[in-house]
């Protein structure tokens, strides 16, 4: 694995996290392909009934391998907080997310680590839809739901340009963490999605990368059925929390504006036109034009102005990586209140 980072100068360090849970039978061979390259190995055994990670501290004697377990099964998020903290802790600068089942591909960790290390990125996520003949691969069941899905993430999370929102192959700049409330973040299978929406509230870039869909001989523990409802509970509720302090708390524009009236003219057109209509049909008596205009009038202006706001959004997608930020703030030494421009006293009073 080979990274340009544009500069001379030692790699920062690179964690790979793996969360453990059942997957004894492939775990040992997907670390066995890791690249020199990466400092640390963190395998998370998130009370796994295999004991994938004692598997793994009998099988394993590279030293770079370190196993932590969980005393009671916290899901995939969950096993994922444990090694971001931990990889930090370490020293790393950057987490890598590869699952233990074998489906991603160690050998594309530097596609994921290079955008962020070049700060073209805070974060990079896989997606399995970038050329269409990979993602003749996926199952169809799959291939739909995962469309269906990434479009209700991409108006949850705000991230319009990325796709396959569910991918578990990711890349994570650690300094984010404390600002993205990572302790707050679902520990189930909504960890993913969760994660974006907080990244986009914290104004993060996100890149996608483009991966194969590996599936042949791989059990996977998801399933669909189970995880539909919950998934579209938790994206409503974060497009609700999201456009409330993107529109509403941290700014106020006219597509606050827009997403204000747009609904309620839409709403009021849609139940004053059914109102009219039944009050017509009921007393079997043609409805006039004027009375028939108005709700009209009042659904098309309300579509217009939630489609103007929805442009908005879209192009509302954050371009400046916020970890250059931190670094800077975190180098930059303390100044005085002289050195800021204010008076001394007037600093106290604040």
């Amino acid at each position: 694995m080979e990274l340009y980072l544009g500069a001379k100068g030692p790699l920062p360090r690179i964690a790979v996290v793996i969360p453990c849970y059942k997957v004894r039978d492939s775990v040992v061979d997907v670390i066995a392909r890791m690249p020199p390259e990466v400092s640390d190995i963190i395998c998370v055994d998130d009370a796994c009934a295999e004991n994938s990670g004692l598997h793994v501290e009998r099988g394993v004697r590279d030293p770079r391998v370190h196993v932590i377990y969980h005393d009671h099964n916290r899901g995939v998020g969950g096993a994922m907080k444990t090694g971001y903290l931990a990889a930090r802790d370490a020293g790393a600068v950057l987490a890598v997310k590869i699952d233990g089942d074998g489906q991603m591909d160690p050998a594309l960790i530097s596609n994921f680590v290079a955008p962020i290390l070049s700060g073209e990125a805070d974060y990079t996520k896989g997606n399995r839809f970038f050329f269409p003949e990979d993602a003749r691969a996926m199952p169809a069941v799959r291939l739909f739901g995962n469309a269906v899905l990434s479009f209700i993430a991409k108006l949850s999370t705000g991230y319009w340009r990325v796709f396959d929102p569910t991918n578990g192959y990711t890349a994570l700049h650690l300094d984010l963490l404390d600002i993205l409330n990572i302790d707050k973040v679902s520990e189930g299978y909504f960890f993913e999605t969760d994660l974006l929406f907080r990244l986009n509230i914290a104004r993060c870039v996100v890149k996608d990368v483009p991966m194969k869909a590996v599936y042949e001989a791989a059990h996977s523990n998801l399933r669909i059925s189970k995880i539909f409802l919950p998934f579209l509970a938790g994206n409503l509720r974060n497009f609700l929390k999201r456009i409330l302090y993107s529109y509403f708390l941290r700014d106020f524009q006219v597509a606050s504006l827009e997403i204000l009236i747009g609904p309620l003219l839409l709403i009021f057109g849609v139940a004053s036109g059914a109102w009219h209509w039944w009050s017509a049909f009921s007393r079997h008596i043609p409805t006039d034009i004027g009375t028939a205009l108005l709700p009209t009038l009042l659904i098309i202006l309300g579509v217009q102005f939630c489609l103007s706001a929805l442009h908005f959004d879209i192009q509302n997608v954050p371009i400046d990586p916020v970890h250059k930020w931190l670094q800077r703030q975190s180098s930059a030494p303390a100044k005085t209140p002289e050195a800021r421009g204010f008076p001394e006293q007037e600093a106290n009073r604040a």
